[in-house]
């Protein structure tokens, strides 16, 4: 089955024109080009010189009409809006697949199999990931892409032809000298998370309405009567079975049938496994549950398949699906839920957040009985009302959210929701500073209780001050009881005050007033990130750490001397000066300090001879020998910067097991991928 990737298998004769041998040549450059960078994500040609290649062709085109064919790479841009789609009769069906849940389905199906085969020895499967996306036909024909289908009902789909033509991941021709005469691929439209992101910021620009997840985008775009529309989104597709075959030998199994897609240059994830017997789906399934939400696209499930074709044929069908297959489908990420009431949460700067109480309801693996609305725009956005309908969502540990109401649910008694104009905890007005879409209590951590608990909080977290067993509930108790109101307060605390709260025994108390004591050697960077400066991160303070050297330094910077850190801009420099022209937190530091707290002279901004000096790194996915703590603290010491997210100003991603979206950005910028093995060698310089 294996083919001569991208040799054009159109039947060029001596005579052809040299227009047509151009094109030819033009057509499987930019094909080849094209698989590397969708495919493989392997980019082989900067993107200038791929549309120099492609702008060639499309000229070529125009002033020699009778050179441009059905697959050429210039039908990808869209054509003229379709008055409708057409229904489409599949040759094959496209049916579903039963669905399991638990452990007990898993079981039962394993065991029909063994019976149905008659073969109570381990089953040889087949496990590929179910795509929260749209199901999809492709016909070849003699090797040419002609035709797409939705599954729509089984038997009749929609022709989406012109826009699935604009999926450059999808070939317009097959990579073989010798393709089937007829073949229908089936398999997945989707669309990745990173795309989906950049969709809704270029809605939101345009006043557009927002899609509600990557399925509904993807959905969405493949329905566009103009396919010039489809062609401005990221759509993508993976394959993952077979339809009608005329004119070739069906491999033996499903696991050679994707190779057999591979070779074709037809794109398939390469998530997959083949494992034998049913404990082995199971623990597959609990594996890709725990890096779902790392993975770049949407998952709803896996496929489980008999992997043999001709134990397939032999299990047969029941009803409208197969026998030898199922999907595990996962719990829930969305559901249907009543808003019963709109509160306010105040957050430790001061941030006004609209909360939603829901009727409980279970998504996501747990019970879920508030969402965030994040701001009081975002709830007149989605015109998010008491007493409406609405979809909640929840992925991994991602905080719940209200997703979008349903207006044909809505109750005549449903009411709008008002912001507030003072701080429901301690009475300050709120306010909305200019420029912001959040608005604010105005009290402070002195006045408001809320924001004095955030600030507690925030300065005793693992990633600041990491004060072990001085959590949200005891910061709460001490707070409430009036027995801390600063962070300084913390290290006033003695055993009998301690041992007096609530589910406080005297041997916890003590162990709290030992992690204490440990807190107080700390490093700089840690120290001004744990005071909470406004829009001062962790990144942003190592960098000021590094700057100044020291606490005096900082706090008797000016605007203009802020301004020389590295990636401080305005709106930083005002926030961390005027944090320290406020007499009540300079007096906080001194007393912070007073009580001990110290660290190790930091090594100020390195020279330019250090081997990664100004270079900033990105860290994704787990690494073999080194915590993603221990590589940042590596890199900069070394002379470099780590960022949380890609940009085109990252240098290089470091990329270990189980990498996510940050990786595939990477790729799509263009951006070198490092592996820790790499680093480490260009550290040691």
């Amino acid at each position: 089955m294996q083919n001569t990737l991208f040799d054009s298998s159109e039947k060029g004769e001596m005579n052809d024109s040299p227009e047509m041998q151009t094109a030819r040549k033009l057509r499987d450059e930019i094909n080849k080009h094209s698989y590397a960078y969708y495919v493989l994500d392997a980019p082989t040609l900067p993107d200038a010189e791929y549309d120099k290649l492609f702008r060639e062709l499309q000229e070529l085109e125009s002033n020699f009409p009778s050179v441009k064919t059905l697959d050429s790479p210039t039908n990808r841009v869209g054509g003229a809006p379709l008055p409708e789609f057409k229904q489409v009769k599949h040759a094959v069906p496209m049916l579903s697949l039963n669905n399991g849940f638990d452990d007990a389905d898993i079981d039962a199906f394993d065991r029909r199999v063994r019976e149905g085969l008659g073969n109570m020895a381990e089953i040889e499967y087949a496990i590929d990931l179910k795509f929260d996306g749209l199901a999809i036909n492709l016909r070849y024909v003699d090797g040419v892409f002609t035709q797409a289908a939705t599954r729509g009902d089984g038997e009749h789909g929609e022709d989406v032809t012109e826009n699935i033509r604009t999926i450059r991941s999808i070939p317009l021709r097959l990579s073989s000298n010798t393709p089937p005469a007829i073949l229908d691929v089936r398999g997945e439209v989707l669309m990745f998370k990173s795309d989906f992101e950049v969709l809704n910021k270029r809605q939101r620009a345009l006043g557009a309405k927002e899609f509600a997840n990557p399925r509904n985008a993807a959905a969405g775009s493949l329905r566009q009567l103009d396919s010039k529309i489809t062609a401005q989104r990221s759509l993508r597709f993976f394959a993952y079975g077979i339809g009608d075959l005329v004119g070739a030998e069906l491999p033996e199994s499903h696991r050679a049938l994707l190779t057999w897609y591979q070779n074709l240059g037809i794109p398939v994830c390469a998530e997959h496994a083949i494992v034998r017997g049913k404990q082995s789906l199971l623990d597959f399934y609990a594996a890709i549950q725990t890096k779902r939400d790392k993975l770049p696209y949407e998952i709803d499930g896996v496929v489980y398949k008999v992997n043999q074709f001709v134990d397939q044929q032999k299990l047969g069908f029941v009803s409208r699906a197969p026998r030898f297959a199922l999907a595990h489908k996962f719990p829930a990420q969305e559901a249907i839920t009543q808003v019963l009431d709109i509160e306010i949460q105040v957050g430790r700067t001061g941030a006004i957040t609209p909360v939603a109480r829901l009727a409980p309801v279970f998504v996501g693996g747990v019970t879920v009985t508030n969402a965030t609305l994040h701001n009081e725009e975002e709830v007149l956005r989605k015109d998010i009302r008491i007493g409406d309908t609405v979809t909640v969502r929840r992925a991994g540990d991602v905080i719940p959210e209200v997703v979008a109401s349903l207006i044909e649910k809505r109750p005549t008694t449903a009411v709008h929701f008002e912001m507030p104009t003072a701080c429901p905890i301690c009475g300050s007005p709120i306010v909305k500073p200019e420029g912001e879409t959040i608005a604010r209590c105005s009290g402070g951590a002195i006045k408001c209780a809320a924001q004095r608990k955030g600030a507690l909080i925030h300065f005793a977290s693992r990633k600041a001050m990491d004060i072990d067993g001085l959590g949200e509930q005891l910061i709460d108790q001490l707070v409430d009881k009036k027995i801390v109101s600063t962070a300084a307060d913390f290290y006033k605390l003695g055993l009998t005050s301690l041992s007096a709260l609530d589910r406080m025994a005297e041997k916890s108390a003590g162990n709290i007033l030992r992690a204490l004591e440990i807190s107080k050697e700390t490093t700089l960077p840690r120290f001004i990130y744990a005071l909470g400066i406004r829009h001062v991160g962790e990144s942003t303070a190592k960098d000021l750490a590094q700057h100044f050297g020291d606490m005096s330094a900082l706090a008797q910077a000016t605007i203009e001397q802020l301004l020389t850190v590295q990636d401080v801009g305005p709106v930083v420099a005002k926030s961390v000066r005027d944090y320290f022209s406020d007499d009540l937190n300079a007096e906080l530091v001194q007393q912070l300090l007073a009580a001990g707290i110290r660290w190790p002279t930091p090594t100020l901004t390195p020279a330019t001879s250090a081997p990664l000096a100004g270079k900033t790194f990105v860290l994704t996915g787990t690494f073999p020998t080194l915590s993603r703590d221990e590589a940042s603290a590596l890199i900069e010491l070394k002379g470099g910067k780590v960022s949380g997210s890609v940009s085109k100003k990252t240098h290089f991603v470091v990329a270990g097991d189980d990498a996510g979206s940050k990786l595939q950005k990477a790729q799509d910028l263009q951006i070198p991928i490092l592996s820790e093995a790499e680093l480490l060698q260009m550290c040691d310089g």
